[in-house]
């Protein structure tokens, strides 16, 4: 029995037509939108500690409706310069940018996060043994909102970091694609 087999294109097995989109591309543009949401929602973050602190520290309200900022606060007022690296890195593909973004989110923000839980945890303590809350924001106590707040940058930050990697690797092996031509 012999079959009639169409004729084969030139060029290798696996290798996409010329016309075709590159292999990933659809990735990265997926991982690029994921990594800007995760950004704006950090830049949301941002935005309401820095109304905390403006508002605290300028007596708009008494300080009974606003607490006074933790000490972690400030250093994570930084956090804006990872954000920034990150929407850079995304015109052209600049992997110097992206890095920049990764290192300095574990510096700006992760570290000001961690360094803010051990701040605030003798306080958590006190408020979960005795009851007994000093700050508040809007009637809620302070460690609990701040908690609230710590728990949610942590998460944007590690999804960021890890999306990050993905598209550093991305972008890194269609580099060396090109290079390889």
């Amino acid at each position: 029995v012999v079959q009639h087999l169409p004729p084969r294109r030139g060029g290798q097995a696996g290798e996409q037509p010329p016309h075709a989109p590159r292999r990933g591309q659809h990735q990265v543009v997926a991982l690029k939108s994921e990594i800007k949401k995760l950004i704006y929602i950090q830049l949301a973050l941002w935005l309401l500690l820095a109304a905390q602190m403006c508002v605290a520290h300028l007596k708009l309200l008494p300080h009974d409706q606003v607490a006074m900022p933790y000490q972690w606060e400030y250093p994570y007022l930084l956090s804006i310069i990872p954000s920034l690296f990150g929407l850079l890195s995304f015109p052209r593909n600049n992997i110097s940018y992206l890095v920049l973004s990764m290192i300095s989110t574990g510096l700006f923000s992760v570290a000001p996060l961690i360094y803010g839980s051990m701040e605030m945890f003798p306080l958590a303590q006190q408020l979960y043994r005795h009851g007994k809350a000093y700050r508040f924001i809007f009637g809620f106590s302070a460690v609990s909102v701040m908690y609230l707040l710590v728990l949610v940058a942590v998460q944007v930050h590690g999804w960021q970091l890890y999306y990050s990697k993905k598209l550093l690797d991305s972008w890194f092996t269609s580099t060396q694609e090109k290079k390889k031509k």
